[in-house]
């Protein structure tokens, strides 16, 4: 296997030889000026594939500069193939990973993202051969990106960021590679400040924005374009969690734009829920808090907190997943509105009786009960594990906590966060109605600052 690696790699090199207008070809190259022989030969290599342990032969062999040589190659036919793409399959990778290593740090070396970027660039996507090429390199920036996580930054940084985004943008009808598009840029910004804060720097907002605004008064015509939304929602999400890009969607009009979507109750409402909660949370989100009261958002988001709509559960959101985003709006809200538009949210919860303040009460004594179930599940556990000489370590507490969580913990505490805002707000008429329902239903006071205190 090592004789034909070796014989199949002068081939190769030959040919990389050649495109660049070497005359110094090797032997081998002198006698393969057809590129179909070129053509057979790298399909040839495709067996080495299946032979991870024999990748470190490749990088000795400098065949990955010869093969990264052969992307700049005229013919845009050997251009589709020459993508290291089942080399790179994250299957094999994980087969030697010592392998994979050396594979990843030779096409780094070799700026593989800068030079397939360039390659996808001049591709035509009308014809079918060359749009599977761009399908193909698009494969194996995610099987290198999932493999090594930390080559995000220094991959979008070599023109990758820019290219999907003017990908995403380009006006062609959706197609394949448009949602591979959408999926390699949300795992580009999975918990990544710096590309986070390149996409910002590119108007990357402003895009994301324009693509998911199609999707306002149209729901998504297959299940490919709703993964797509979903893709570009998530990229949006990611980018938010970075300060400077809450204030870029502000000036975007991203707030216009997720209160219309949250108005029309299509299918782009659930994401545009989770959008608001990201683009408002924390003292980066007060100049949204208080564009969104400005927008008249408080029409469209206490009908949603007052009842949790039933088409929710059909697109795959669960109650729960629901009232959390609306109560950790409401609780940014508090949390961060000032003068008039602080007044405005408060005296929402007077109106028609205080029936909002009922609702949060309703939601208070549901999650209490759900994360008290839970705990005692938990207690039975960790009584029978102490019965068998188990040791509770943390990692088995953290494990413990998250199923807490899962229960609606944290849903608990953002209401007995609301409950806790408004009635020190010195409103008398708020305070008095959670006490009153709070004696009604054996409810305590000690148990809302236990919650708060995180003694519950």
């Amino acid at each position: 296997r090592e004789v034909s690696l070796h014989l199949t790699v002068h081939f190769i090199r030959g040919m990389s030889y050649k495109q660049r207008g070497t005359t110094s070809l090797p032997v081998f190259g002198r006698f393969m000026e057809a590129e179909l022989d070129l053509n057979d030969i790298i399909q040839e290599m495709h067996v080495i594939a299946t032979i991870p342990e024999l990748y470190h032969l490749l990088v000795e062999l400098n065949a990955v500069h010869s093969l990264l040589g052969l992307l700049s190659h005229d013919n845009t036919d050997i251009l589709s193939i020459t993508g290291p793409c089942e080399l790179t399959d994250i299957d094999t990778l994980h087969e030697s990973e010592e392998g994979a290593e050396v594979l990843i740090d030779a096409l780094l070396e070799g700026q593989v993202v800068a030079l397939m970027v360039q390659n996808m660039e001049r591709l035509d996507e009308t014809v079918k051969e060359e749009a599977d090429g761009v399908y193909n390199t698009l494969a194996v920036i995610e099987n290198m990106a999932e493999f090594r996580p930390g080559l995000c930054t220094e991959a979008a940084q070599q023109g990758l960021m820019q290219w999907l985004l003017k990908r995403i943008k380009a006006k062609m009808p959706f197609d394949a590679n448009k949602l591979y598009c959408s999926e390699i840029l949300a795992i580009l910004l999975q918990n990544n400040d710096k590309t986070r804060e390149l996409l910002g720097e590119m108007d990357g907002i402003d895009v994301l924005l324009q693509q998911l605004s199609v999707f306002k008064r149209h729901n998504p015509a297959t299940a490919e374009e709703q993964e797509m939304m979903e893709n570009l929602f998530d990229a949006l999400c990611s980018c938010l969690m970075l300060p400077a890009n809450r204030d870029r969607f502000l000036r975007g009009e991203g707030l216009q734009l997720m209160n219309l979507m949250l108005r029309e109750k299509k299918m782009s409402r659930v994401s545009a829920l989770k959008v608001l909660d990201y683009g408002v949370i924390g003292p980066e989100g007060s100049d949204n808090c208080h564009k969104f009261v400005d927008i008249l958002g408080l029409r469209t988001i206490f009908p949603l907190f007052m009842k949790t709509p039933k088409k929710m559960k059909k697109v795959g959101v669960s109650d729960k997943e629901h009232e959390e985003h609306v109560c950790s709006i409401i609780a940014s809200m508090l949390r961060n509105l000032k003068g008039q538009q602080r007044s405005r949210l408060l005296s929402k919860f007077t109106e028609n009786d205080c029936e909002k303040v009922d609702r949060l009460m309703e939601l208070h004594f549901k999650y209490l009960e759900a994360v008290q179930l839970a705990d005692k599940r938990i207690e039975g556990e960790k009584h029978d594990m102490v019965r068998r000489g188990e040791i509770i370590d943390d990692a088995m507490d953290d494990e413990f906590y998250l199923r807490r969580l899962d229960a609606g913990l944290f849903v608990l505490q953002l209401v007995c966060y609301i409950m806790v805002e408004i009635c020190n707000a010195g409103v008398p008429q708020l305070q008095q109605r959670v006490h009153q329902i709070l004696n009604l239903r054996g409810g305590s006071v000690k148990i809302v600052r236990h919650i708060m205190r995180g003694k519950i």
